[in-house]
C-alpha cells in the first residue's frame, strides 16, 4: 500500500458535473417501457448514474471518484467527469437519502470522506475524517442514516462516525480493534475487511480476514459505540472477505478469499448470531473470490472470482438457506474486484482492477448473465456503485 497525503478537511468549492453523469435523463423519471413486438418504433430508454472507485496513488490510477451513466435497457456505459479532491476512494457507499456518497481513503493514515451530490449535477466535498486505523477497505451507512461504519484492513479495526443532517461527518465516536482470536495461518494480525448492518438493522457485523472471524456488534444509536455480542469463527486459513445477506434476513453468504470457498450462514436476528456452514465450491479450482451479490428477489447470487476472472451464478434455494452452483461466465476483464447490481437487478456490473475496466451484464429471467455493451475504460477500477 502506498501512503498518500490525506485531503484537507473542510469544504471544497462547488464544481459542475455533466448532467448525464449524475442526474438521470428526463426519460428516467418514468419506468422503463416494455418493448412492443407489434411496433418497430424505438422504445424509450433511461439512463442512470454510476460512481467509480479507484486508487489515486496507484500507477495508472484515477484522480478521484469517477462518474459514468448507463443505459437501463442496453447496459451501455458512458464515461463522465471526475469528482476531484478525494484520495484513494477504493470503496463507496451511498446515504439512504441518495444525497451524499462516502468514500474510504485506503492509505496508511486511513480516512473517510463525504461528498454531497446535488440534483442539479454539482457536487460538494464536505470534508474528511480519520478512521483511527490504516488501510480502510470498506464502509457502509447504518440504515438510520445517522452513522457511518468503516473497516480498517491493515490495522484490523472498525470505526464509527456520526453523520450530520447535511451529510457531513463528525468526529469518530468509536474504534474497536480485533484482538482475539489469534491471527489465522499465514496472517500477521487482524485484517477487518468489511462492516455491514443486518437487514433488520439490529446488529452490525464485521468480517475479519486475518482472524477468520465475523464479529457481531450492537450499535448504541445514541452514543455511536459498538458492543460485541457474538462471533462466528470460520475454518483456520479460510480468510473471510465479504458477507452478503439474503433479502429474507435469516441467511448470509461469505466469500472466503484464502481457501477459495463460499460459505452459507444462518443468521438469528434476535441474538445476532451467525452460524457458518461448510465451505462449498466457487466454480473455480483456483483463485480468490472477492464478493457476492444477491438479486432483489433473492432468487440468484453471483460471485466475482479473481484469477480465473469469472463470475459464478448460484440458484438460491430453501428460502435462502442453500446455494446451488449453476455455472460460471467470463468477467470480461482482469481481476474482478467488486460487483454491483442495478437497483432493479436487471444489470450486473463488475469493476476489473487490473484491466482498468467496468463490464456490464444483462440478468435474464433465469439469472443468466449476458454481456451488455463494451467494457468501460476506468483507471484501476475497484468499485462500481449504481445510483437510482
Amino acid at each position: 500500500m502506498n501512503a498518500v497525503p490525506n485531503p484537507a478537511p473542510g469544504r471544497l468549492s462547488r464544481r459542475s458535473l455533466l448532467a448525464a453523469a449524475l442526474v438521470a435523463a428526463p426519460t428516467a423519471l418514468a419506468a422503463p417501457a416494455t418493448p412492443s413486438h407489434a411496433s418497430a418504433r424505438r422504445v424509450p430508454t433511461a439512463t442512470r448514474p454510476l460512481l467509480l472507485g479507484t486508487y489515486t496513488s496507484a500507477e495508472g490510477g484515477g484522480t478521484g471518484i469517477g462518474t459514468a451513466a448507463y443505459d437501463t435497457a442496453t447496459g451501455a456505459i458512458t464515461s463522465g467527469p471526475v469528482i476531484a479532491g478525494v484520495e484513494n476512494p477504493s470503496y463507496l457507499a451511498l446515504h439512504p437519502s441518495g444525497a451524499t456518497v462516502y468514500a474510504v481513503a485506503e492509505q496508511d493514515a486511513g480516512a473517510v470522506t463525504a461528498v454531497a451530490l446535488a440534483p442539479d449535477g454539482t457536487y460538494d466535498v464536505l470534508g474528511t475524517r480519520p478512521t483511527g486505523g490504516s488501510g480502510p477497505t470498506h464502509l457502509s451507512v447504518h440504515p438510520s442514516g445517522h452513522w457511518l461504519l468503516s473497516a480498517n484492513y491493515t490495522s484490523g479495526s472498525v470505526a464509527v462516525h456520526p453523520i450530520a443532517a447535511d451529510g457531513s461527518l463528525g468526529e469518530r465516536t468509536d474504534l474497536v480493534t480485533h484482538g482475539s482470536p489469534p491471527p489465522g495461518p499465514g496472517q500477521n494480525g487482524p485484517h477487518a475487511h468489511q462492516i455491514v448492518t443486518s437487514p433488520d438493522g439490529g446488529h452490525v457485523l464485521a468480517v475479519d480476514l486475518g482472524t477468520d472471524t465475523v464479529y457481531t456488534y450492537r450499535l448504541d444509536t445514541s452514543a455511536g459505540t459498538l458492543t460485541e455480542v457474538s462471533r462466528a469463527v470460520l475454518a483456520p486459513g479460510s480468510g473471510p472477505r465479504h458477507l452478503t445477506f439474503h433479502p429474507g434476513g435469516r441467511s448470509a453468504y461469505l466469500a472466503c478469499e484464502l481457501d477459495n470457498t463460499t460459505v452459507v450462514c444462518a443468521y438469528d436476528p434476535d441474538s445476532g448470531t451467525l452460524t457458518p456452514g461448510a465451505g462449498q465450491s466457487t466454480g473455480s479450482e483456483t483463485g480468490y473470490p472477492a464478493q457476492l451479490v444477491v438479486t432483489g428477489d433473492g432468487a440468484y447470487a453471483y460471485l466475482a472470482n479473481r484469477g480465473p476472472n469469472s463470475l459464478t451464478r448460484y440458484a438460491v434455494e430453501d428460502g435462502g438457506a442453500a446455494l446451488r452452483l449453476l455455472d460460471t461466465v467470463p468477467a470480461g476483464g482482469d481481476w474482478p474486484r467488486q460487483l454491483a447490481l442495478s437497483p432493479d437487478s436487471s444489470l450486473l456490473f463488475a469493476a476489473n482492477q487490473r484491466s482498468s475496466t467496468v463490464t456490464a451484464f444483462r440478468v435474464g429471467s433465469d439469472g443468466s448473465l449476458t454481456p451488455a455493451g463494451e467494457p468501460l475504460p476506468a483507471p484501476v477500477a475497484v468499485c462500481v456503485l449504481p445510483l437510482e
